[in-house]
């Protein structure tokens, strides 16, 4: 991506990231997809385990038409990257971006700003 956060289309770039938070003593997680369109948030799961499983669910909360998300970019985590959502993204024909290794919280700002 080289943080090219401005995208001019609906959908063409959705980011993804993860954060715990601590709900009635437990450790809960939350898993959020952004469109670099207008910021919007258009997906979500919330779950006690960090997984693959957490990030399908937020991946399938998505009201909207899957085949026009062109890249998905996420960090280089296991849960981002594995053979679940590798067979989702390829299923609706989704090109995947990952973070650069020296780079994770730039190259994914807007998903991490989600949080603050």
């Amino acid at each position: 991506m080289n943080r090219r956060f401005n995208q001019e289309v609906e959908l063409s770039v959705v980011v993804s990231d993860l954060i715990y938070v601590r709900v009635n003593n437990k450790w809960q997680y939350v898993c959020v997809f952004v469109d670099l369109f207008n910021r919007e948030l258009i997906g979500y799961s919330v779950g006690p385990n960090k997984g693959a499983a957490l990030v399908y669910r937020a991946f399938a909360s998505i009201q909207r038409d899957l085949r026009k998300i062109q890249y998905f970019n996420t960090d280089r985590g296991s849960e981002f990257k594995n053979k679940l959502m590798d067979g989702a993204l390829d299923a609706f024909g989704i090109k995947r971006s990952l973070s650069m290794i020296c780079c994770f919280s730039y190259d994914n700002a807007v998903a991490e700003a989600t949080f603050k």
